[in-house]
């Protein structure tokens, strides 16, 4: 059986990568492109930076900066206004993943009108929106190389994931000079989250050889310099190494897909307001220790590519020495608990049965190695407090 594999057309990496732009532009015939980003990319001088590159080879842009963390409905609309009545040919995202995500329901939405819910997920959307240039400042999301992004819907607090190609940026811009000014919880959240890609990628009812290849890679780089990039931000080699780290990381998930992590953290952002990535943290030592009688093979050897585990080791032994290391994780890295973050716990029972069926609907627990029931969902929320 063939693996079909999604990839942004052009892939820039390294220091100064974000620097192309310009020139990408001209090579895909564009024009005149809005720049999509949140206030911070601005205030930090990025976007500036950006425009300057964009004017030397005479491009004009125009910036829509108000994009927010965890993207909803309405954050994103005044952006599919300013599309639909500015004439751009295309867009270029900077940012973490919530500017990137936005930027590709914006791209589709103001092409071809509709509502956010008329693209999710399990409509597949293929049709191409107005070409993207991603450029992510975290090595997090992996969203600059994926096929996907999340909307909330505010209304019912329901994160909709949205998938298809039409999703995929042209071009992705992997600059890690971008990351040195990252703070250090941003830094721990968004590495987490891509080491959760990393490993729900390998272990996915759709990992095929090629995601695998670029899973197992991408926890190579990411494992032995997470620690490093969230004590000392301005350690170059560790953060190139994490930066790649997170894009294989994204290459691997958009062709293999997330599991129950993901799943189950969607829920607690959309009711919580939990950064995407600080809610993964939080999930995966538990939902990884649930999951490993179904898959201890595949478990031992995210173990032996991390580091934590020798090739000597048993699968028994590597994948305790897997839990000691995410459990670990978040304590070095200062993970917080839902009550430490601030959630009523009240009120986070009372959502249970909501929240799992949320995250059964999401699709993403069905490639788990081991499919829960809602009632197994609902014990393992439990186990969070």
């Amino acid at each position: 059986m063939s693996t079909q594999i999604i990839l942004p057309r052009i892939l820039q990496v390294g220091d100064g990568a974000s620097k192309e732009a310009g020139s990408i532009l001209k090579n895909l015939g564009c024009k005149r492109p809005l720049i999509v980003t949140d206030p911070m990319m601005v205030n930090l001088g990025y976007v500036a930076r950006l425009q300057e590159s964009l004017d030397a080879v005479s491009i004009h842009s125009d910036i829509f900066q108000d994009t927010v963390p965890e993207p909803t409905v309405s954050s994103i609309q005044a952006g599919v206004d300013k599309v639909r009545d500015g004439n751009y040919d295309s867009i270029i995202a900077i940012g973490g993943g919530s500017p990137i995500d936005s930027a590709k329901a914006i791209a589709i939405l103001g092409k071809y009108g509709g509502v956010m819910r008329d693209y999710k997920f399990p409509r597949i959307v293929n049709e191409p929106g107005l070409p993207i240039i991603a450029i992510p400042t975290t090595a997090g999301t992996g969203s600059e190389c994926t096929k996907v992004t999340i909307i909330t819907d505010e209304t019912n607090d329901e994160k909709m994931l949205c998938v298809g190609i039409g999703f995929m940026p042209t071009a992705a811009l992997v600059d890690y000079s971008l990351t040195l000014t990252l703070p250090a919880r941003t830094t721990a959240d968004t590495g987490i989250d891509a080491l959760t890609h990393a490993m729900e990628a390998y272990v996915s009812k759709k990992a095929s050889l090629y995601s695998d290849s670029q899973a197992i890679a991408a926890m190579k780089l990411i494992a032995p310099n997470l620690r490093k990039s969230f004590h000392d931000g301005s350690d170059q080699k560790a953060r190139e190494e994490m930066m790649l780290g997170a894009t294989l990381a994204g290459v691997a998930f958009s062709n293999a897909s997330v599991a129950l992590v993901h799943g189950m953290s969607r829920p607690i952002g959309a009711f919580y307001h939990v950064p995407h990535g600080l809610s993964n943290a939080m999930l995966l030592p538990m939902v990884t220790e649930y999951s490993i009688p179904s898959a201890p093979a595949r478990y031992a050897d995210c173990a032996r590519a991390m580091g934590v585990a020798s090739e000597i080791d048993n699968d028994e032994v590597a994948n305790s020495k897997l839990m000691d290391e995410l459990y670990a994780i978040n304590k070095e890295l200062q993970v917080p608990t839902p009550e430490q973050f601030g959630i009523d716990r009240e009120h986070f029972f009372n959502n249970l049965q909501v929240m799992a069926e949320q995250a059964l609907a999401s699709g993403s627990p069905g490639n788990n190695p081991r499919v829960p029931s809602a009632d197994e969902i609902i014990q393992i929320y439990r186990k969070l407090w």
